[in-house]
């Protein structure tokens, strides 16, 4: 999958809603500092300061956007980040630049976080030799989804279901309110059309059998030790063989290729998103004609 076009995923409308959100929650009210700046034309750059993937660059032209501000990137989407590569220039009016500043590094640094740790679980299971699908979760940082389930695809991993429209996704607490497993699957269904699958969260062989028995598309064995993950799913997969088998709980970049298996065909990671570090970026301005040089870091 090419990055570069990931961004053919993304309307155009939403971004420039989520860039606004993020400008209104920076500053809801007065900007004090513009009085400072002034409204002349400048010019800044962009420096990576960590290792990692570079990921989120519609969410920050469209913050710029939003403040009269143009983006020239002179690294694509996806590309491997050294410390110190210079990524971009931005240039507009000075108050602009500098109220679209940290939106705009919170949205690439958070996006580009989720990419690298995308990318790192991704080398781990093919490095195993395992061709299954690595997938993201909904744990995702309120506001911020939209950014951090494109770092995944940027990163090389499946996003899993966006929101709760894009899947029926039957957790523990679904069959304890339905009064079990098949009962939860059956009630799914009469809501269910063709366009949606229903996966079912079991916690044990028999669970999943029941689920797969009353018709789920996909069963989440959930929080299995690899040795108790892989002959589990070996049964269920001999009997139900169009069953997709997801396993997910306990998982690490460490310990993802225990979980590698033939019989397995995704494996999803909340901390892919949930415990991404941010990547380091700072923005710079420099005046017309003179070389732009990266900040030093504090220490």
């Amino acid at each position: 999958m090419d990055p570069e076009g990931l961004a053919l995923l993304l309307p155009p409308a939403t971004l420039a809603s989520l860039a606004d959100s993020w400008l209104r929650e920076d500053c809801p009210g007065f900007n004090y500092a513009a009085w400072a700046t002034g409204a002349a034309p400048a010019q800044a750059a962009l420096w990576a300061k960590s290792p990692g993937v570079l990921a989120g660059r519609p969410f920050f032209d469209a913050i710029f956007a939003q403040v009269n501000c143009q983006v020239s990137w002179l690294l694509p989407e996806g590309a491997e980040l050294v410390p110190v590569a210079k990524v971009a220039e931005v240039r507009g009016p000075a108050h602009g630049l500098l109220l679209g500043e940290r939106p705009a590094l919170n949205a690439l640094a958070r996006c580009s976080g989720v990419a690298s740790q995308a990318a790192r679980a991704v080398a781990a299971a093919r490095g195993a030799g395992w061709a299954g699908q690595v997938a993201g979760t909904r744990k995702t940082t309120p506001g911020f989804r939209l950014a951090e389930k494109y770092g995944l695809l940027v990163g090389g991993a499946a996003s899993h279901h966006y929101d709760l429209g894009g899947l029926v996704m039957v957790k523990d607490n679904h069959v304890v309110a339905a009064g079990g497993v098949g009962k939860a699957v059956r009630r799914a269904q009469q809501v269910a059309n063709f366009t949606l699958k229903v996966e079912v969260e079991c916690s044990s062989l028999q669970e999943a059998l029941e689920a797969a028995e009353a018709g789920a598309d996909l069963v989440l064995l959930d929080n299995f030790r690899p040795e108790e993950l892989h002959p589990t799913a070996r049964a269920l997969k001999a009997r139900f063989p169009r069953v997709g088998v997801e396993a997910s709980g306990g998982v690490t970049l460490s310990n993802l290729p225990q979980f590698c298996g033939p019989h397995v065909d995704v494996i999803s990671l909340g901390m892919l998103t949930q415990a991404a570090p941010a990547l380091d970026f700072s923005l710079k301005l420099f005046a017309e004609g003179t070389t732009p040089v990266p900040h030093a870091r504090r220490s």
